[in-house]
């Protein structure tokens, strides 16, 4: 049987850090009807059995109904496809959701329970649940037997591989990797995690984000597509997501102002349809306002700007000489070394203030 695997669509997410630039991340949302609309024709015309979503399908908080009819309207046009969901920590299976009041059609089959289901069907044994709230702080996937079966079993479930709590201490369904894999399943459709983890070899599988959703989700994005049956497995990464979000280097060791700066970004050569983040390495001769810079520069696929650079004085014998400069070093490097300071700091203070000088 063939099946795809998607998850962690989050349709409709606000992606506030993409507004600042031209409602760019208006521009996101509309893409990710795109990609979503990318993968329902890729299993129609490739005569996929199963789809399977393993949470985060849209965000409770700020997805609108337009966008739920969306996706129902997308879904009748794989009739001859089971759809399973999963529900997760963004789109909770919970009173008044649009999971318990809207009907997503006869070809769609939503867990509604934390607990673990099993659906039998002719072909696969499939076994799923859903978040009933915002976080599960214990997986009930612990203590949990699954049958023996000449069918594949298949788990359809959002969770933390190997999760820990989160800063304000809630957990995620965290179940470890190896329990997992002391039970009975022949294929793991999990959801939550953004980046794909193909290269583990795992039969535990996170597709990733089926669309990028900032600087912390690099590369490619797609959704999984398979053929399993008893004993046998084969995956494949299909990309759906023709914009990637990249982070590009620049070595500002031979840019002696502002200017010869804004010169280097725009000379950069940059997918057109990508978008990138500008990393400043190297040591640098001048001070640098990322904001100022990222203003003037006017490339429309440049969304930000960070510096990761050192400053280029000789600290150590610039500290030696008897003057201002000398006294002022020693004391600010004074500081640092009690601790009153942390080392970004005590960098910028000493090029503000030679610079002064």
């Amino acid at each position: 049987m063939k099946f795809a695997h998607m998850a962690d669509m989050h349709f409709d997410v606000p992606f506030t850090s993409l507004n600042a630039r031209e409602d760019l991340g208006e521009k996101r949302r509309l893409e990710q009807r795109e990609v979503f609309k990318k993968a329902i024709e890729y299993i129609r015309e490739n005569n996929i059995n199963y789809l399977f979503i393993a949470g985060d399908l849209y965000e409770h908080e700020y997805v609108k109904k337009s966008t739920i009819e969306y996706i129902i309207k997308l879904f009748k046009e794989i009739p001859d496809t089971k759809i399973f969901i999963a529900p997760g920590n963004h789109d909770p299976y919970i009173k008044g959701s649009y999971y318990d009041t809207y009907d997503f059609g006869d070809n769609v089959y939503i867990f509604r329970n934390s607990r673990l289901e099993k659906y039998e069907d002719n072909n696969v044994n499939i076994y799923g649940m859903a978040f009933t709230e915002f976080y599960m702080n214990e997986s009930p996937l612990k203590n949990i037997k699954i049958e023996s079966s000449n069918k594949p079993n298949i788990l359809i479930a959002h969770c933390d591989l190997n999760g820990s709590k989160d800063e304000e201490g809630f957990s995620y369904n965290p179940i470890l990797e190896s329990t997992l894999n002391s039970l009975e399943f022949d294929y793991g459709a999990i959801g939550h995690v953004h980046k794909n983890n193909l290269k583990s070899k795992n039969k535990f599988i996170y597709p990733g984000s089926t669309i990028s959703l900032g600087f912390d989700e690099l590369g490619e994005h797609g959704m999984i597509v398979g053929e399993i049956e008893k004993n046998k497995l084969y995956i494949d990464f299909i990309k759906l997501d023709d914009r990637e979000f990249e982070e590009q280097n620049l070595d500002i060791g031979d840019f002696n102002s502002k200017e010869d700066l804004i010169e280097g970004i725009r000379k950069l050569n940059l997918k057109s349809e990508n978008i990138y983040k500008i990393v400043l390495i190297g040591k640098r001769n001048f001070e640098i306002n990322t904001r100022e810079i990222l203003r003037v520069v006017s490339r429309e696929n440049v969304l930000k700007i960070k510096d990761n650079t050192k400053i280029s004085y000789n600290i150590e014998e610039l500290a030696k000489q008897n003057n201002l400069k000398g006294i002022f070093i020693k004391e600010v490097l004074e500081a640092y070394k009690n601790g009153l300071c942390t080392e970004e700091e005590y960098q910028k203070a000493i090029e503000i203030g030679l610079d002064a000088m």
